[in-house]
């Protein structure tokens, strides 16, 4: 069972998904918050598996709620899956470079909201490819300088290669298409690069494919 916590200032908001989420056999909505410091309070105390948590809300924004959670040991587990108005909301890419294992549009489809829960708390997705690839190359493009070569030493020619392709958006079936091996393997180098970097989920591979250099804005494949 899928524990999660809803974080959103807007009631209406909150019910809707609610009422979509708790009528999945495999997802329970176990608490809710109005602002980031009540959902900071709820996720200590409620340990949920993820928090759907909206950028922009009173007090504490989701921005400083998301690094109070991925940066705290104990709330290891915990996955965040940022929610926005706009597909180009201005503080996307820096919520993923937070910690947020990915994004999704206020408005989206209620079966691709189901999809996205349980995929980042599976952790094998970063959710739309199409989408996380214009979101990502716009706000890289913005992003600080790459990080010096040198970080990616540790990594196979084949995970670098991998990376690269993760970072402009393919999922792992389509990786493995490309490079004409099976899904398995391509999931395998994925996990073994992001060991080897401490990236905390897939959506951190793909900040770090951009800080790095290794990928630019632009390079869609």
């Amino acid at each position: 069972m899928i524990r999660l916590l809803l974080a959103d200032d807007q009631v209406l908001v909150r019910a809707g998904f609610r009422a979509l989420l708790d009528a999945q056999p495999d997802i329970e909505v176990v608490a809710e918050a109005a602002d980031g410091a009540q959902a900071l309070e709820a996720v200590r105390e409620h340990r949920p598996d993820l928090v759907l948590m909206d950028i922009r809300m009173p007090v504490l924004d989701g921005l400083a709620a998301t690094r109070g959670i991925t940066e705290d040991p104990a709330l290891d587990g915990v996955r965040v899956l940022m929610l926005t108005t706009f597909e180009l909301d201005e503080y996307v890419f820096e919520a993923i470079r937070s910690g947020a294992s990915g994004f999704l549009v206020k408005d989206t489809e209620p079966e691709e909201l189901v999809r996205a829960v349980r995929a980042v708390v599976a952790g094998d997705a970063l959710l739309s490819p199409g989408v996380t690839r214009r979101l990502i190359a716009e706000f890289a493009a913005r992003s600080k300088a790459p990080a010096a070569a040198g970080s990616l030493a540790a990594l196979t020619d084949r995970e670098r290669e991998v990376m690269a392709l993760v970072g402009i958006g393919l999922s792992n079936e389509e990786i493995a298409r490309r490079l004409v091996v099976s899904p398995l393997t391509a999931k395998t180098h994925v996990s073994r690069a992001m060991v080897k970097l401490g990236a905390r989920d897939r959506a951190q591979l793909v900040v770090l494919a951009y800080e790095s250099g290794l990928v630019r804005p632009g390079w869609l494949g």
